[in-house]
């Protein structure tokens, strides 16, 4: 089928086309029923199925014979290890892990936190959940107290499975004193922890509520767990994201729509095989991580790598391509701030002359725009294609791409393409109207969204739809602006809202201001994003201080980036904090943090008919905007 052919059904015919896809997932009970309309806006797929989600990525394959088959490849230069695991391995692993969890009270529709670095034990953990019908959490390892609080009084989790450390290039993080603070800050009050014990930095535990991994796997009360079949639209895990309130939202990913997705996606997006090695360079604290380490290629039937590690560090910039040689990876999916780390390091790539990278079929790059500079550096010292490709944590799976396994498309450097089959991508302008190609708009995707995406928000459905429902009835919000070409190709040009991307983490601008404007020394304060040739956005903070107040400017600015590093997480990135009389605001008092975003990344911005006082912009310019060069 074409790719015109494969969209316009998918389109014209959704039940009739994704009906077909769920042919490839293994149900307890085959869904009657496609697509559940009643309760418009909350669309449900296969709303009658039964499955579950840990069997599709496991136990059948184990039980049509593959179960020795490569499953999963932890690749660790920060601790110096490599170790394999089969299908058949796996769900050993998978099953006694289950089992840990049923004894300590978790069942069917309970949630379980999860806050662990890159190693295996993670992945179990989440599939563990999965074979139970427990809803997992995951929490990016080494987030700050006060945030895994904020989750864990959402979530309600009744058990956390955390480790007593992660390991960085240059320092080992105790995460057991992190998570021992945040179930102090939280007021839901969990029964029991599961504690990793790595060598790096063995944790102290609590007696009665902290239990041991390794212990609790050897007991012999413990027995493996069987797989408990669950409705295809019951939660499979809740995964928060940055809200534009610092509040964050609780994505929910159902289990059937997910499967079909993911396993659709797999060859059709990505070309995936179900003999290839799949590399999601990315964290399973991320979406990325969720669909494309874990659920996605297991599905499948593929092999996937765990990397705990960075592109530039452990040791050097040669790391990817160590791990590519090494294991075999035909796909690699990491966002560009990987490549402009690397390019950085080794802007001539000598290191990829120490490697053979034969087996290198195809490069994604997502989680941030892909800027033609990196593109063509990759596409020349790889000789793959490079494949740009967009979508987000609520839709859990690619909105629009250069569909590898469908029908591969010629490249536009920074454009991902055109819409995924089962998307309905609409440019909008503010009425509501349609744009005409190369009119810039607010990107929108038409209801219902396809399998996969986000049937609400955790426990809100309200917010679900004022966030991103109600702005276009009728259509899903994405909070992206961009256009359509003549050819149908999108281009997605940034933000709409104060979320920004650093280094492919989205992250609230509106938390790390109230982080700023906690310190008894501020009056007001704003943080914008802005271009970052490695990150691609940077947060910058401004702030005003109180009158009257003595306080040393550079103390206050420093104090407030360490603030914003422990209450957020260093993934912020916040390093710089500029003291300045005045914020630019509108007569009604709201900041024009867009034009300060401007001045800031050195545009000639106009000055907006809504400002209330023009010299205010005359005073900040010399401390927003970057020196010109002569």
């Amino acid at each position: 089928m074409s790719y015109a052919d494969a969209f316009a059904r998918s389109i014209a015919d959704p039940q009739g086309f994704w009906n077909e896809a769920a042919r490839a997932v293994t149900w307890s009970r085959a869904p009657g029923r496609v697509l559940d309309r009643d309760d418009a806006p909350f669309y449900r797929w296969f709303p009658d199925g039964e499955l579950n989600t840990c069997f599709n990525a496991l136990d059948r394959h184990v039980e049509a014979g593959r179960g020795e088959r490569l499953a999963l490849i932890y690749d660790s230069p920060v601790t110096g290890t490599v170790r394999r695991f089969t299908y058949a391995e796996l769900l050993a692993e998978v099953a006694r892990f289950a089992g840990v969890l049923r004894d300590l009270g978790v069942a069917e529709g309970d949630r379980v936190v999860i806050y662990m670095p890159m190693v295996p034990e993670a992945v179990v953990a989440m599939l563990a959940c999965a074979r139970l019908g427990a809803v997992h959490s995951v929490v990016f390892g080494g987030f700050a107290p006060k945030e895994l609080a904020v989750r864990i009084d959402d979530a309600r989790p009744k058990v956390v499975v955390s480790a007593s450390c992660g390991i960085e290039p240059s320092r080992v993080v105790p995460y057991k004193p992190m998570l021992d603070a945040a179930l102090d800050l939280a007021a839901h009050r969990l029964e029991r922890c599961v504690i990793l014990q790595r060598e790096q930095a063995v944790a102290e535990l609590v007696p009665g509520r902290d239990v041991d991994w390794a212990a609790a796997m050897t007991s012999a009360a413990t027995g493996p767990a069987g797989c408990v079949p669950v409705k295809a639209t019951d939660p499979l895990y809740i995964l928060y994201t940055s809200g534009t309130t610092g509040l964050p939202k609780g994505v929910v990913r159902d289990n059937g729509g997910h499967a079909v997705a993911l396993l659709w996606s797999m060859h059709n997006v990505y070309g995936a095989l179900p003999d290839d090695v799949f590399w999601a360079a990315s964290d399973v604290g991320w979406v990325v991580g969720h669909s494309y380490i874990v659920y996605g290629p297991l599905l499948l039937g593929a092999a996937t790598v765990l990397y705990e590690g960075k592109p530039v560090g452990t040791p050097d910039a040669g790391a990817f391509w160590r791990v590519i040689a090494e294991h075999g990876v035909n796909t690699l999916f990491t966002a560009p701030t990987a490549f402009r780390a690397i390019k950085r390091e080794d802007p001539a790539a000598t290191l990829l002359g120490k490697y053979d990278v034969s087996s290198l079929r195809t490069l994604f790059l997502a989680g941030e725009r892909l800027d033609p500079d990196t593109y063509h550096w990759a596409s020349e010292k790889l000789g793959v294609p490079v494949i740009d490709h967009w979508w987000q944590t609520e839709t859990g799976w690619p909105v629009a791409a250069n569909l590898r396994g469908l029908e591969p498309m010629p490249i536009k450097p920074g454009s991902p393409t055109v819409p995924v089959p089962g998307y309905d991508v609409r440019v909008l302008d503010g009425d509501g109207r349609e744009c005409a190609p190369g009119q810039e708009g607010a990107i929108c995707l038409r209801l219902p969204l396809p399998p996969g995406a986000l049937p609400t928000l955790w426990q809100d459905d309200g917010r679900y739809v004022g966030s991103y429902l109600s702005a276009f009835p009728g259509h899903y919000l994405t909070g992206d602006g961009g256009y359509r070409d003549e050819d149908g190709y999108l281009f997605v040009m940034g933000r709409t809202d104060d979320v920004i991307n650093v280094a492919g983490h989205r992250l609230s601008t509106g938390s790390m201001e109230a982080v700023l404007a906690a310190h008894p020394a501020v009056a007001e304060c704003a943080v914008i994003g802005v271009a970052d040739a490695l990150k691609g956005q940077v947060p910058r903070g401004f702030v005003v201080l109180k009158s009257g107040v003595e306080a040393d400017p550079d103390v206050v600015c420093a104090e407030l980036v360490r603030a914003v590093r422990d209450e957020v997480g260093a993934v912020a990135s916040l390093k710089r904090v500029d003291v300045v009389p005045a914020l630019p605001k509108t007569r009604s008092g709201k900041i024009l943090r867009k034009t300060m975003r401007g001045m800031a990344e050195g545009a000639d911005e106009p000055v907006p008919s809504t400002i209330e006082d023009a010299t205010v912009l005359d005073v900040l310019r010399p401390v927003i905007a970057p020196p010109r060069e002569p």
